[in-house]
């Protein structure tokens, strides 16, 4: 059983899969934040900070369709590592003087292709270092340390802008995906693909179709992605919003979604948290209809913190997800809701950061928020649906 956190950081390759996964996160939010602030001095667009901090996020549809089927086919540890180096190298090279900004998106659009695989390999690594009971509780855990370090990112990010360049910036994120590229190579075993087969297009269409044929999974895989994506449009008009006070924005965000995660992941009883999916999602959205009043920065910080509590309404989702599907197939099931859900919130940033450019970032937060709470709404009697477990036969369409 692994039912605590102590036991959890006891379980062989648990604790480096951790260190690396936070290096990543570390590195994701300094270089993201430094990113949306070089695009935004040079352009003064909305739009193109939010989509050139998010944009990647936009690129993980296409490796849905096209590359998943590697989450389940290729060896974990050397495709984790080759995940990070890839992204040292995409987040060194818009630190080059002088790149144009249509290379800087080419650069991001790489770099979500790549990203694509990255969930399906890690949470399938995860959900098979772990007992089939602890998946839940370590996932809260990685949730937890994400947004520590969305806390951290977005606060050190905020103070090296203010001594440092951009660009600088943006060379300490690469350090930081290589160092989790070594630690990925030094303390991960060597483990075969979960599945037989060699990646290819066809074979991730195909399993994209089974999972997609359960009625039940599709609810699910539609909560876990849209809601979320709408508000994570919210937080991408941080920069444009208050461009001074963006990091404290963030890191008040990162501190709510902690919150939220040690309250799902860890003390809320199985029967509890089942019947908060959805009251979660609702949370999630609704303080940031608060912005129509255009609040000052400190009662922002506090709309904002409390809407992040409820992100712990994926930590629920996931869990109904992984009772749904076998566990040949939870890499992809999971790549599939991590691709899925990246993918909106890249969607999420480009629509609202054209509504900002539009009207302004608090109508476009508003905006986005009531579009969030109209999609629960529209899910919440499918998600109330109970069907058995691994259910994979089509259903009517």
């Amino acid at each position: 059983m692994t039912n605590s956190y102590k036991s959890l950081f006891r379980t062989p390759e648990f604790t480096p899969l951790f260190l690396t996964s936070a290096a990543n996160a570390g590195a994701r939010t300094v270089g993201g934040l430094a990113l949306g602030t070089l695009v935004y001095r040079a352009t003064e667009s909305p739009l193109l900070s939010a989509v050139s901090m998010f944009g990647p996020s936009l690129a993980q549809v296409l490796g849905a369709t096209l590359l998943l089927s590697g989450a389940d086919r290729l060896p974990p540890r050397a495709t984790l590592a080759g995940i990070s180096v890839a992204f040292a190298v995409g987040t060194a090279v818009p630190a080059v003087p002088g790149l144009p900004i249509w290379a800087v998106f080419v650069v991001v659009l790489v770099q979500g292709l790549i990203a694509s695989l990255g969930g399906g390999v890690r949470w399938g690594l995860l959900n098979e270092i772990l007992a089939k009971d602890g998946y839940l509780l370590g996932r809260s855990v990685f949730n937890m340390m994400n947004g520590l370090m969305q806390i951290t990112g977005y606060a050190a990010g905020g103070v090296l802008l203010t001594v440092l360049s951009p660009r600088s910036a943006l060379l300490l994120s690469a350090a930081l995906y290589a160092l989790a590229a070594v630690g990925v190579r030094l303390g991960l075993t060597a483990r075969p693909p979960r599945s037989s087969g060699r990646p290819s297009v066809t074979a991730t269409w195909r399993t994209n179709a089974l999972l997609w044929s359960s009625r039940p999974r599709r609810y699910v895989f539609l909560a876990l992605w849209i809601p979320n994506g709408l508000v994570v449009g919210c937080e991408s008009l941080f920069v444009s919003y208050e461009p001074a006070d963006a990091g404290t924005l963030f890191a008040c965000a990162a501190l709510g979604m902690f919150v939220g995660d040690v309250t799902v992941g860890r003390l809320l009883p199985r029967r509890v948290r089942g019947r908060l999916g959805v009251p979660l999602l609702v949370l999630l959205a609704l303080p940031y209809a608060f912005f129509a009043l255009r609040p000052a920065v400190p009662l922002a910080a506090v709309a904002v913190a409390v809407a992040s509590v409820g992100f712990g309404a994926s930590l629920v989702q996931q869990e109904r997800l992984m009772s749904l599907t076998p566990d040949e197939l939870a890499g992809h099931a999971l790549g599939l809701h991590s691709a899925g859900m990246l993918t909106m919130q890249g969607v999420g940033a480009a629509l609202a950061g054209s509504v900002a450019q539009l009207t302004s970032p608090a109508t476009a937060m508003t905006v986005m928020a009531l579009a969030s709470l109209g999609v629960t709404a529209a899910l919440a009697p499918g998600l109330r649906e109970r069907r058995e477990r691994y259910d994979l036969r089509p259903t009517p369409q």
